[in-house]
């Protein structure tokens, strides 16, 4: 179980690496290769309005004459230690970790990142909570009724949610929860856990259901097709032979079999979404990851799309070692290995 962990652990800190370098090679590398030259590039830092010499500078301040190799080193640099940036006026200390520097709004992104984060984290959580929930036990009672009109009537629903987009569902729940009935919040504010939990609950209630209708459809299905699989298996039949009690057939031997694949998926959309829930937030008027990763590219503002960028990698590489570490709670095959 320990060599498990730590090659788990390695393998994270190997894949953060590896994201660093392909993200580096996105906004850096790649440009170059396409024909950009360095002042085009430093135009991506200063905004559309910049003068020429204006551009010239950036670009000799930020290193785009510097070898890539070079180049990279830096900016790994100052995500590790922090960095120095100067725009002509003086001279701006961004703290590790920096992932980038605003020439637009001469800010740091970091604590801007931060300032979002706490949306995009709540709206996530909060959401997942709800559709693993409810896909789960849907997808099991399905399961377990095979063919009933509960069974159609659950499959009918769920392939409404996944197909139906969050823009328009959004909509629809905020024109009709919200301004005609009056239950929640028409959006557009967040107050802090930490400030009011009631009022954090009140205000995220309906984007957590919006956004939850979308995935709790897709892990119904999921869970049904598992559930129809492993109570099937011959282990389900010896169980039920011993004489056990059919909820501890159905949760401890049945259920348990066929989390596996649902945790993998759930770490993947976890990690996507703690990346930027962007048609949630933008429906919604939530100032989290997503809405500034747009705000960004509609302002052309790279260090701010390079950030939120490399951040969300890093919230799937997470997410993803949490689901590993967790099958080996839910398979003993995994620490048997």
């Amino acid at each position: 179980m320990v060599t498990y962990i730590l090659r788990r652990l390695l393998a994270a800190v190997g894949l953060l690496f590896v994201i660093s370098v392909i993200t580096f090679s996105i906004f850096y590398l790649v440009p170059r290769i396409a024909g950009s030259t360095p002042e085009t590039m430093a135009t991506r830092y200063v905004g559309r309005a910049a003068t020429e010499e204006t551009v010239k500078l950036t670009a000799e301040k930020l290193g785009f004459y510097d070898p890539i190799a070079v180049q990279y080193w830096n900016w790994a640099q100052g995500i590790v230690v922090g960095k120095d940036y100067d725009y002509g006026a003086g001279i701006e200390r961004c703290p590790a970790p920096c992932v980038g520097y605003s020439f637009i709004t001469k800010q740091a992104v970091w604590p801007e990142l931060l300032d979002r984060i706490p949306v995009t984290l709540s709206l996530a959580v909060g959401a997942a909570v709800i559709w693993v929930v409810f896909g789960v036990a849907i997808g099991v009672l399905s399961a377990l009724r095979r063919g009933s009109l509960w069974d159609r009537a659950a499959m009918t629903v769920a392939l409404a949610g996944v197909s139906l987009p969050i823009f328009f569902t959004g909509l629809i729940s905020l024109a009709f929860f919200s301004y005609q009935l009056g239950w929640t919040k028409p959006g557009g504010s967040f107050t802090p856990f930490t400030e009011n939990p009631v009022i954090w609950a009140q205000s995220l209630t309906l984007p957590w259901i919006t956004l939850a209708f979308l995935f709790s459809a897709q892990y119904a299905r999921m869970t049904r097709a598992g559930m129809l699989e492993t109570m099937n298996e011959d282990y389900i039949r010896t169980a039920r032979a011993k004489g056990l009690p059919e909820r501890t057939v159905v949760v401890s031997h049945g259920l348990r079999a066929a989390l596996t694949p649902i945790l993998t998926i759930f770490g993947l959309d976890v990690g996507l979404l703690l990346g930027g829930a962007v048609l949630t937030e933008k429906t919604f008027s939530l100032n989290g990851l997503g809405k500034y990763a747009v705000d960004a590219i509609i302002a052309n503002d790279l260090p701010k799309i390079l950030g939120v960028t490399l951040v969300a990698a890093c919230f799937v590489v997470i997410a993803n070692l949490i689901v590993d570490l967790l099958y080996a709670v839910v398979d003993p095959r995994v620490r048997a290995s």
